[in-house]
Order: C-alpha cells, then sequence, then structure tokens
C-alpha cells in the first residue's frame, strides 16, 4: 500500500510542474546547479594548467609531449563521471534554498485553509542543509570503489544509500515547517520505510542527466504530499 501511494504523491507533484511558482524555483535551481559544476570544472583546470606538467619523459622512449592536453580531456571525462555523484548533495543543497517556495505553493493547490506555516530559521535550514551535503560527499567517496565492484547492483546501491539520505533531508525540511524537530522525528521514524522509499525514487533520476535537474523541485512537492498524507492518515 505504501508504494503505491507514494507514486500519488510524486505524480501529483509532476501534474504541478507547469505553476508559474514551481518555474520560477525550477530556472533559479538549474542555473545555480550550473554555476555550482562550471565553478567545478573550471577548478579542475586550473589545476591542471598549473601544476601538471607539459611532458614527461620515458625511457628507450625519451620526450612526450601533449601531456597537458591529455589531462584537459581527462579532466573532461572524470567531471563528467562526478557529475552523477554529485548531483546528489548538489540536488539537497538547492531543494534547501527553495523547499519554502515549492512546499507553499502545493499547499495553496492541495490544501487550502491551512494555518500559516512554521518560519524555520535561515542557520537551522543551512545547518542541516550543509551537513546532509558534507555526509553524502564523504559516504559517496567512501562507497565508490564498492559500486564499481558490484557489477549492475552498482547503481542499485548507489539508489538505495542516497535514497536513505534524501528522503530524511526532504521529509526533515518539510516536516520542520509544521512541526518540532522531536515531532519531525518521530513521524520519520514511525513511516521509515515510505520516506525511504520515496527518497530512492528521487535518487533514481539524479544519476539521469537533463532530467536531474528537475529534481529538486520534484522532490520538494512529492515530500509536501507525503507529510501531510502521513499526519492526516494519523490523525
Amino acid at each position: 500500500m505504501g508504494g503505491g501511494v507514494i507514486f500519488t504523491d510524486l505524480f501529483r507533484a509532476l501534474s504541478q510542474l507547469g505553476d508559474r511558482r514551481f518555474q520560477s524555483v525550477f530556472w533559479r535551481g538549474i542555473l545555480i546547479t550550473l554555476l555550482v559544476f562550471l565553478a567545478l570544472a573550471m577548478g579542475v583546470f586550473w589545476l591542471i594548467d598549473h601544476f601538471a606538467p607539459e611532458s614527461f619523459s620515458l625511457p628507450w622512449i625519451g620526450q612526450v609531449g601533449g601531456l597537458n592536453l591529455f589531462l584537459s580531456w581527462a579532466g573532461v571525462v572524470v567531471m563528467m563521471a562526478l557529475s552523477v555523484f554529485l548531483m546528489v548533495p548538489v540536488a539537497s543543497a538547492v531543494t534547501g534554498f527553495f523547499l519554502e517556495e515549492v512546499a507553499d505553493a502545493v499547499e495553496a493547490r492541495y490544501y487550502p485553509g491551512l494555518p500559516p506555516a512554521r518560519d524555520v530559521p535561515l542557520l537551522e535550514m543551512l545547518r542541516d542543509s550543509l551537513g546532509l551535503f558534507l555526509l553524502v560527499i564523504v559516504l559517496n567517496l567512501g562507497l565508490f570503489v564498492v559500486y564499481l565492484f558490484t557489477g549492475p547492483l552498482g547503481p542499485v546501491l548507489f539508489w538505495v544509500v542516497n535514497g536513505f539520505l534524501l528522503g530524511r533531508e526532504y521529509f526533515q525540511l518539510v516536516a520542520l515547517r509544521r512541526v518540532s524537530e522531536e515531532e519531525a522525528r518521530i513521524l520519520r521514524t514511525r513511516h521509515f520505510g515510505q520516506i525511504w522509499l520515496a527518497g530512492t525514487l528521487m535518487a533514481a533520476p539524479l544519476t539521469v542527466p537533463i532530467v536531474n535537474l528537475f529534481v529538486p523541485v520534484i522532490g520538494a512537492a512529492t515530500f509536501t504530499h507525503l507529510y501531510h498524507r502521513l499526519t492526516r492518515d494519523a490523525g
């Protein structure tokens, strides 16, 4: 039953993509995401340009040139590969900044009459987002070799691990708009499976280029529906 209603939450979120408020957040999120990856790419190329030798010497062969060019192309390939892993923490950070607007739009359309949401302090939001950002990077770097050696199960493992982290973060951010941190934790513990599954549904498309740009907005909307459904069912 939980899986079916989660898809209902997801489809409701997708149906609102044409909302002007969604569009505003969507384009700003894309801009921030692209700027983050552009800055990372520029950093990689700067390191190559300043620290990589232009040539090197091999025994019996002599001087070999073009190392900078080779490393530059290798840097492009590495950045493309890393973008799959980095989209998870980047998406969580983008969601943290714009979740309030997305959640307000969802509630205005589907849950009218609610009292005003709690104003989550900026420092509290930044603390949670930064903590998850660092945790996702460290955990994925630690599991990178595991991903490589699990063959076709590697992507599945990646989705499951990051689904847990994203589910926790998305639900926490949405719930804190309405309840205290302790109440959010109790809800998260009680509905652990549904939250993890919903997070995995967000983590999977993050590995698909272009599609992953939509995920922060869709994720915030999906978890807004999930939170209100769980609290309604509990009541």
